[in-house]
């Protein structure tokens, strides 16, 4: 039986001169992580950019194109949510030209417990106002007194949402309410409860 010749190596052309496979002329263009760019990495990057474009030409609801009936979403901390959405039903989601919708924080207390004397988890609480600040729809964000205001704060300054203090959910939720029942048409509703504050 005659011997198979297997080479990964180069290979002789008719004229006795060395040539290399081609898949080993590209493989060194692509050593040591380098990755070849297929179709769907493209498509990828293409939908990535657009949607960055998208964004960036949508803002974060600072803007006064708040169209009429459009949405707003006040965050509370779970302490206060209950309170705050019991105000709500019993005011009604439609001051002025918006509707309200009241968003529950995830609990910064040890396993959920609204204990006082719970552990404050500050990766929640982080994560909490982080995550009021990425809905472009946010105008408020209650809290109950306690140490998370303070790491609260600054995160929801930079973006311009008001944080309102109370003992009540439903104080607080109200104020909210009278700020955008009284809002010119020439603020955004975020604007209008940053302004009240």
């Amino acid at each position: 039986m005659p011997r198979l010749r297997f080479s990964l190596g180069r290979r002789r052309r008719r004229g006795g001169a060395l040539a290399e496979p081609a898949a080993l002329r590209a493989a060194h263009k692509f050593v040591k992580g380098a990755h070849r760019p297929s179709g769907v990495s493209r498509k990828a990057a293409a939908a990535t950019a657009g949607v960055g474009l998208l964004a960036m030409s949508v803002g974060c609801g600072g803007g006064s194109e708040v169209g009429e009936g459009a949405t707003v979403d006040v965050y509370a901390g779970a302490p206060v949510c209950a309170q705050a959405k019991r105000e709500l039903a019993r005011s009604g989601p439609e001051p002025g030209s918006v509707r309200v919708r009241v968003v529950c924080a995830a609990p910064a207390r040890g396993a959920g417990r609204r204990s006082p004397t719970a552990r404050l988890d500050l990766a929640v609480t982080g994560a909490n106002a982080r995550r009021a600040t990425e809905d472009s729809s946010t105008v408020a964000y209650l809290e109950a007194p306690g140490r998370a205001v303070a790491f609260i704060r600054p995160i929801l300054d930079e973006a311009e949402i008001r944080l309102l203090v109370e003992s009540s959910g439903a104080e607080g939720l109200a104020t909210v309410l009278d700020a955008l029942d009284s809002a010119s048409s020439d603020e955004s509703p975020r604007e209008s409860v940053w302004a009240g504050g």
